[in-house]
């Protein structure tokens, strides 16, 4: 079955860095887009960050625009985000998601991510 395991959240003073990973089996995973949302407490799940599948781009919220950085490995079935300027704002659980063949707007779309990691939690001190 498809298994998608994030690691890397932790605690880290505002202004630090933490890099997120996400490590996907059971699935082509090259035949899907990556993508990474949060959620606060109290607050809905919001997108973050994607990386298209098949040579396409990627897209980030304007609130990590510059800060934050989306790569994967296709070969180590990976995806990254490196998190950089970190705000207390940014504090949440983070997961990690994957959905076939998504690409452009859709990226954003919560409904259109097939599996999803059990999350990790990020906490940015002031």
């Amino acid at each position: 079955q498809v298994q998608l395991v994030e690691s890397g959240g932790g605690l880290v003073q505002a202004g630090g860095s933490l890099r997120l990973s996400c490590a996907a089996s059971g699935l082509t995973f090259s035949n899907y887009a990556m993508g990474w949302f949060r959620q606060a407490p109290g607050k809905e799940r919001e997108f973050v960050a994607a990386f298209a599948c098949c040579g396409g781009g990627t897209y980030y919220a304007d609130s990590v625009k510059g800060r934050f950085t989306i790569s994967r490995d296709n070969a180590k079935n990976t995806v990254y985000l490196q998190m950089n300027s970190l705000k207390p704002e940014d504090t949440a659980v983070y997961y990690c998601a994957a959905g076939p063949f998504v690409a452009g707007s859709f990226l954003l779309r919560i409904d259109r991510y097939t599996y999803w990691g059990q999350g990790t939690q990020v906490t940015v001190s002031s």
